[in-house]
């Protein structure tokens, strides 16, 4: 069982979630190209070096809300108990953490964002994170090494792809329904090719 994280733990995770809605919210308002570091710095009442200690660009800090849901998601992921087959923690924990962290309004914004060239290194560099954090509790779940046997990251790179056309999907149709069924829907049609 995982330990409530203390003072210190969350007042830093305030901060960078701070950091990150403070670059959300002006890019949205100004465009990324019209917003500097300092201002997002300035915008969440902490210093340029503070800022720093956290994301490595306003980039970063743009897209740090899906990196943090995609944490979320690979914590609960491994957190399932370790006789429940893989599809079934996998359905299971999207379902817990995805409507918990998933908002269509600002969904739709961000989307507007990501048109912009500027984040894409920032967007590749957080998928690729996420896929290889999956990858490794994939790997220590089915007791497979991610760097030399394929079924890790590839079991990653789909979920990851897949969870990315759902939402899209949910978003781009109107789609009212809960994304919790888009989920399951999509689980499913993964479990043939990767039933285990």
């Amino acid at each position: 069982m995982t330990r409530p994280p203390g003072l210190r733990e969350r007042k830093k995770l305030a901060t960078r979630t701070a950091l990150a809605d403070a670059a959300l919210r002006l890019c949205l308002e100004r465009g990324v190209d019209g917003v500097t570091v300092e201002q997002v710095a300035h915008e969440a009442g902490v210093s340029l070096r503070t800022f720093f200690n956290y994301f490595s660009s306003k980039e970063e800090a743009v897209v740090a809300g899906d990196v943090a849901t995609a944490e979320a998601f690979v914590r609960a992921f491994g957190e399932r108990p370790a006789d429940e087959p893989v599809l079934e923690a996998l359905r299971r924990a999207l379902v817990d953490i995805l409507p918990e962290h998933v908002d269509r309004a600002k969904l739709e914004q961000l989307r507007l964002l990501r048109r912009t060239p500027t984040l894409l290194p920032a967007q590749l560099a957080a998928f690729h994170a996420q896929e290889r954090a999956l990858a490794g509790v994939v790997g220590e779940r089915v007791g497979l090494d991610p760097g030399v046997d394929l079924y890790p990251m590839m079991f990653a790179a789909t979920v990851m792809a897949s969870v990315r056309v759902v939402v899209t999907q949910w978003l781009d149709t109107g789609d009212q329904r809960p994304l919790a069924d888009l989920v399951n829907a999509m689980v499913d049609q993964l479990d043939a090719g990767f039933r285990r």
